[in-house]
């Protein structure tokens, strides 16, 4: 537009602008009723009227002196690409993209897309933000992350308030980490993704899987404390926990079969979570009946080993300090 011809014709940019708007785009403002319904009226140009650069440039306005203006008298008309509309995103000019996942998860289309564009070298000023699906589970992921580790330690300082030992708990924490890699397991066997539901089955698992480790460690503690060895206690509570331990483990498994193997409506979001916590108490059932008894025996050994060199150290310490006459 030539902004002098529209002042001299009488004419503002926002008078075109909105002529222009309801040309091209309507004017839905009007209402017709029946009865109790409203229906839309939209007023626009006619295609044949909007379809040739001729006929757009011959687009009439009317100044405030009542004279009829054509848009080719003020403006040159040409045909180019541009944006529909202008957009910002905190005050800066922004271009959205949508997409719909398909068939695969929307983390991994979205790191499709993070390492295409890190082979590519962005124009200067120009940054891209990942928003909708991806932005919500970047930061759910990132306060699951959170709720994970919180549920870790409060669950430790509340054992270590019951036991009152500190190496106790520190045992019983070991049969997390094999929970969570028979969730991720089964997750992988079965074809589901690690989503929000999925990490929160791991959460889960992890006051589940530690009942396991609870049963050994309060055994072995008690056969301990009758004048057995480490690795004798162990022995024993391995023999007389195996039961409980196959119970309870059964128990929960068969219990979250129907909601893994659901096939109504809505059920692939629950699916991820039941095989999360099944895979978890399977491989945390198997792995901890070895790994908790090894632990438990090491830890043992180090601490008496720690008390003899504790008792060497305060005995060298006396025999340096000079006798009482």
């Amino acid at each position: 537009m030539d902004r002098q011809k529209l002042a001299d014709f009488g004419l503002s940019i926002a008078e075109v602008g909105a002529a222009l708007n309801v040309a091209f785009q309507g004017n839905d403002n009007a209402k017709f009723r029946v009865g109790d319904d409203d229906y839309n009226i939209k007023v626009s140009l006619d295609k044949f009227d909007r379809s040739k650069i001729s006929n757009v440039e011959n687009l009439s306005f009317i100044n405030k002196q009542g004279q009829v203006i054509l848009l080719k008298q003020f403006a040159s008309v040409y045909q180019t690409t541009g944006p529909t509309k202008l957009e910002r995103m905190n005050r800066i000019p922004a271009i959205t993209v949508f997409s719909q996942a398909l068939g695969r998860p929307v983390g991994s289309i979205g790191q499709d897309f993070q390492n295409a564009l890190a082979k590519t070298t962005l124009p200067k000023g120009i940054e891209i933000s990942y928003m909708g699906d991806l932005k919500n589970q970047a930061q759910s992921f990132s306060s699951l992350a959170i709720a994970l580790l919180a549920a870790i330690l409060f669950m430790y300082m509340v054992l270590v308030a019951l036991y009152d030992s500190y190496a106790d708990p520190f045992v019983i924490i070991f049969s997390i980490p094999m929970a969570i890699i028979g969730a991720l397991l089964a997750l992988a066997l079965t074809m589901k993704s690690l989503t929000i539901f999925s990490i929160l089955g791991i959460i889960v698992l992890i006051g589940l899987v530690g009942k396991n480790a609870i049963l050994l460690v309060d055994r072995a503690n008690q056969r301990k404390g009758k004048g057995e060895s480490a690795h004798d206690a162990m022995m024993d509570a391995g023999r007389n926990r195996i039961r409980p331990i196959l119970m309870t483990t059964s128990a929960l498994v068969f219990g979250m079969l129907p909601i893994a193997t659901s096939l109504d409506a809505g059920s692939e979001w629950k699916s991820g979570l039941a095989w999360a916590i099944i895979g978890g108490l399977i491989s945390s059932m198997l792995l901890t009946l070895v790994l908790v008894p090894v632990i438990y025996v090491l830890i043992e050994v180090w601490k008496e080993k720690l008390l003899a060199f504790y008792r060497r150290l305060i005995q060298s310490v006396n025999k340096s300090l000079p006798a009482e006459e």
